[in-house]
């Protein structure tokens, strides 16, 4: 080959030639790991959703198949034994009585409370119950029939909680137990008096004019209505453990960060909102807008006088029997303090 010609081929090749580099592999995406984590189907699962669709759970390294529960009751079972790595969960006499039969399972993060100006949680009395002057303030609750979620749910400890506040007792009432979107149609059929019941079946029977708040004031403030729990298999794989709350918590604020006012209705909610309405039943835009917003606190950190108060009010029903079993041993929140090493302190929980 003459020199000229052999150095022309030396420069294509080093600088890359066409023919070769479109058959160059493609860089392969890097591995993640897949984990199952237990939704609700609920706009509370919003951290796990946003997370997910905006890739942080990706950028941390993880593949998330999201399965739906129909109560978060069904899934205490398959997270006690590891076949689930998260759930969404409410923190009923039911967790207390799966871990006290030794189903190992830590409470790691609020994925939903009750406050001051976000109580999306709440007891409804039926309108013509109040327009007829039957019912003017918690001690005229007596009598009545009122709906709880389950036997033995956080919503059965807040109605408990009224009672008192109306100077009752749980004997004054007749309780009976229904799902939240269940609980509309009672008070439209006059099945039930009251119910203690979530956005947006909130939101939904103050629209038809079923009913109204039973009081102006929170009446359980506080409460912590739900919790991200991790199973013991995967709080034990530590990094990865703490790598699932980074992005969770990154969403979180996202969330936070979309409410003005104790609703969803900041600059980015619509986008917020286009997730949850791909991802749950609930489509109406509106409603969304207009329900009550409940909190999540953007540093993970889980109301654990609540749980006790909870807790007091099981052991009392005799719904939860070991009485060595404390709220406290349940709740793990080292995975959100380091989370939030990472990620900084966010110093107001509401943001609005």
């Amino acid at each position: 080959m003459r020199p000229g010609l052999a150095a022309a081929v030396i420069c294509l090749l080093l600088a890359g030639w066409p023919a070769r580099a479109q058959t160059q592999t493609p860089t392969p995406a890097p591995a993640q790991t897949l984990l199952r984590v237990g939704t609700n189907n609920v706009a509370t699962d919003v951290g796990f959703y946003l997370a997910d669709a905006r890739g942080y759970f990706a950028a941390e390294g993880i593949g998330v198949d999201l399965i739906p529960f129909a109560s978060s009751a069904m899934s205490i079972a398959p997270l006690g034994t590891g076949d689930l790595d998260v759930a969404a969960g409410t923190v009923a006499a039911g967790l207390y009585n799966a871990v006290a039969r030794g189903l190992a399972m830590r409470i790691v993060a609020d994925k939903g409370s009750s406050r001051p100006g976000h109580e999306y949680s709440t007891l409804l009395i039926r309108k013509d119950l109040v327009e007829s002057g039957r019912y003017r303030g918690l001690p005229d609750l007596k009598g009545m029939v009122i709906a709880a979620a389950a036997q033995g749910a956080g919503s059965e400890a807040a109605v408990d909680l009224a009672l008192r506040k109306g100077g009752l007792v749980w004997s004054d009432i007749q309780i009976v137990h229904m799902g939240f979107p269940e609980q509309a149609a009672a008070l439209r059929n006059h099945r039930i008096d009251a119910g203690w019941t979530n956005e947006p079946t909130v939101t939904l029977a103050l629209r038809e004019g079923l009913a109204v708040r039973a009081s102006p004031e929170a009446l359980y403030p506080g409460q912590q209505t739900a919790v991200v729990i991790y199973s013991e298999a995967f709080a034990r794989r530590r990094p990865l453990a703490e790598a699932f709350m980074r992005a969770y918590l990154r969403a979180v604020r996202d969330y936070m960060d979309a409410l003005r006012d104790g609703r969803l209705v900041g600059p980015a909610a619509d986008a917020v909102i286009d997730i949850l309405i791909a991802r749950t039943p609930l489509k109406d835009r509106a409603v969304y807008h207009d329900m009550t917003a409940f909190v999540i606190d953007p540093n993970g950190a889980v109301n654990t006088a609540s749980l006790r108060d909870d807790l007091r009010f099981y052991r009392a029903r005799g719904l939860v029997a070991d009485p060595a079993i404390t709220a406290t041993q349940l709740v793990d929140p080292s995975f959100a303090a380091a989370a939030v090493r990472t990620l900084g302190m966010v110093h107001t929980a509401t943001k609005d």
